[in-house]
Order: C-alpha cells, then sequence, then structure tokens
C-alpha cells in the first residue's frame, strides 16, 4: 500500500520523499517558461529552461533548455520580453513532444520556480491535452520565500509597505547581489532564479530553518 506523500509523487514501490530530510539532501529542480501571452486557455510556451539542484548547490553542467513550436500565435508584445521570433521556432518540437523528455529531467525532485505557479499552471494545460493529467510535483516558489524573509525582517519596522516593492525576479536578484545580463531567456531565468533559491536557502538556515517541511511552508505557491 502507498503512502500519501507516494502518491502525490507518483511514486509506486519507492520510498516517498520526507519532509523532515534536511535542505542540503534534498534534490530539486528550478525551471522557467517564456510564454506567447499569460493565459493558459489562449497562450502556450515558447520555450523552457531548467536546472537541478541538489540543496544550494546548483548543477550548471546538465542544463534542460528547448525552444517549442507554440500552438498560439506568437505575438510583438512577447517577442519583445523573450526575444524568440517565429521563424527560430519553425521546426522546433511542440509541447507535447517535449513533455516526456521534460518530466525524466525532472523526475521525483520538488520545482522551484519565480511565480512558479505561472509556468506550472502552462505545463499543466499541456500535460492535460495530451496526457490527461497534471504534475504531481511539489513546488517551491521564490516569491514566497521572499515574503517570509521580509515579513520576519520587517516585523520590528512599522514603515515596511510590501505593495510599493518591485519583487520581479530580476529586481530581487540585483537586491540580493546575483548577476544577471540585459538579454534573457528561460534557462537563464531558472539560473537567476536558482541563485536567488540559494541565498533564501541560506538565510532561512540561518534562521533555524533547516527541514524541507519547513522550507515547504516558507515557499507555499
Amino acid at each position: 500500500m502507498t503512502t500519501i506523500l507516494q502518491r502525490i509523487f507518483g511514486l509506486q514501490g519507492r520510498p516517498a520523499p520526507r519532509k523532515d530530510v534536511p535542505v542540503d539532501e534534498t534534490d530539486f529542480v528550478v525551471f522557467d517558461t517564456e510564454l506567447t501571452g499569460l493565459d493558459p486557455k489562449r497562450d502556450s510556451i515558447v520555450s523552457i529552461g531548467a536546472l537541478r539542484m541538489t540543496g544550494s548547490r546548483i548543477e550548471i553542467g546538465r542544463p534542460f533548455y528547448r525552444i517549442v513550436e507554440p500552438r498560439t500565435r506568437l505575438t510583438g508584445k512577447s517577442i519583445v520580453i523573450h526575444g524568440i521570433t517565429p521563424s527560430e521556432t519553425v521546426g522546433c518540437p511542440d509541447m507535447a513532444s517535449l513533455l516526456p523528455e521534460f518530466l525524466e529531467f525532472c523526475g521525483d525532485r520538488i520545482l522551484v520556480g519565480h511565480f512558479i505557479g505561472l509556468d506550472i499552471g502552462f505545463v499543466n494545460a499541456e500535460m492535460k491535452k495530451t496526457m490527461g493529467r497534471t504534475l504531481e510535483n511539489l513546488a517551491i516558489d521564490t516569491i514566497s520565500l521572499y515574503r517570509t524573509i521580509r515579513q520576519c525582517d520587517t516585523d520590528r519596522c512599522a514603515f515596511y509597505d510590501e505593495k510599493s516593492e518591485d519583487a520581479g525576479l530580476y529586481n530581487l536578484a540585483r537586491r540580493y547581489g546575483v548577476q544577471t545580463m540585459e538579454a534573457h531567456n528561460a534557462l537563464g531565468d531558472a539560473y537567476v532564479t536558482a541563485q536567488l533559491f540559494q541565498r533564501f536557502i541560506k538565510i532561512l538556515q540561518s534562521r533555524g530553518n533547516r527541514s524541507m517541511g519547513e522550507l515547504l511552508r516558507a515557499g507555499r505557491p
């Protein structure tokens, strides 16, 4: 009989991941997508990039990056954001073809992203169309980790107003000393997110949050 966590991860016959294990012993996949727009019902994925991590260590030697032939039309507005033109997507595989490869790359690892709900929503939309199911991996949102950290920092400060802050990926990267480039793609943004995640792990560990259960609570999407 499988445990609840085995059903969550889809790991029949394998040991269930434990939330009491140290963060440093846990495997993650940090990923990002570029899109034709922000509505999963009308838009689609143009590229997807991902990196594996173990604890705060980034495995930069084995990344995942694919340009995708989108199901929906690229617009001028989206091209300005991600820089991928229609001619670059011609002959590229569609997301249905890439899903098995991406899912194998992720395995049972915990997914990490900045505003990850958007990325997961688009992947799930593709999975529902082609596989009739959705992602089962647990997930951590770096924006949630940031808000947890800032809340602890500002409990002593009556003048903090989160609404006035820009919590975009590149703004937070600059705040926490992560180098960025002007041009970006899904893999580059995944790498920036991974480095930001490194910083947040270390900050939370310094405050006594060392188990995966604590990190999952702090980073709940």
